[in-house]
């Protein structure tokens, strides 16, 4: 019986496997198509995707250096790392509750497997966050901050942050489907976690012990957030374990969504 149980997973990896291979293609081709959509009728065309954190920078930059008088050091890139880390899984997030919905033509004209609609939205906004990391290396030259092969870190906790959203992006699809409610609960929940994952403030030294600790282990946002801080501005080694602890989780959260999505994605075009 066991020996079945393993024999059936084995084959919906692989299947898996054979439709990303198959379908990720047009994910690309839909992602770049959406991205010159969304600039096409603007005056400023992509420099919205530099602006937008931008703005958002030097707004946290006058509430919390000028108004609470923080006194974080290369505060601006501090804040603009928290910005651009949120803004992927937050946009993420929010764009994967009505995915299904919002692409009914596509899905009731042409099969394709539903986690594939996801990917193409991880392309979209994988695209704008590393515009963003690279507008923090300019900042970090600005503010004389040592580059260091501390920053080639920055590859497992970026893909870390890739596979949790993806994997939490599918399940919300999945319910996003049925429940009419979820949108609102999300942003609801999103905007609690947007403050207990040091956006705008640092985790470790605002928070007492041991609550700071146990905040950056066990919410993968704040210890992303506060990781990619460390590789960037401090030339530091962030925790090995809880990264390693994560990834199995991330992987989990996966296998569930992408699960979820092939076991009901027969169902969508009823409710649709």
């Amino acid at each position: 019986m066991k020996i079945d149980l393993v024999f059936l997973e084995v084959i919906k990896i692989k299947r898996f496997i054979n439709d990303l291979k198959k379908y990720s293609s047009y994910a690309l081709f839909s992602a770049k198509a959406e991205l010159k959509a969304e600039v096409s009728s603007s005056y400023l065309n992509w420099i919205w995707w530099i602006l937008e954190p931008i703005c958002m920078m030097f707004i946290y930059i006058f509430v919390v250096e000028i108004v609470f008088r923080s006194k974080e050091p290369n505060f601006p890139v501090f804040v603009f790392i928290g910005i651009t880390t949120w803004n992927y899984f937050d946009k993420m997030i929010m764009a994967s509750v009505r995915l299904i919905k919002a692409k009914k033509n596509i899905i009731t004209n042409v099969y394709l497997p539903k986690y594939i609609l996801v990917l193409e939205k991880s392309f979209i906004y994988s695209f704008k966050a590393f515009i963003s990391f690279g507008i923090i290396l300019v900042l970090m030259i600005l503010f004389k901050v040592k580059y260091t092969f501390y920053l080639l870190l920055f590859v497992p906790y970026f893909l870390l942050l890739y596979i949790i959203t993806f994997g939490i992006c599918c399940i919300l699809m999945h319910f996003g489907t049925y429940i009419e409610d979820l949108n609102n609960v999300s942003t609801i929940m999103l905007k609690f976690l947007l403050y207990f994952s040091g956006i705008f403030y640092n985790i470790e030294t605002k928070i007492p012990k041991p609550f700071n600790e146990i905040l950056l282990k066990l919410n993968p946002i704040a210890f992303i957030i506060n990781s990619f801080r460390k590789i960037f501005l401090y030339s530091q080694m962030a925790d090995f374990l809880v990264l390693a602890l994560w990834y199995i989780v991330g992987i989990a959260i996966c296998y569930i969504g992408i699960k979820l999505v092939y076991k009901y994605e027969k169902n969508y075009i009823k409710v649709v």
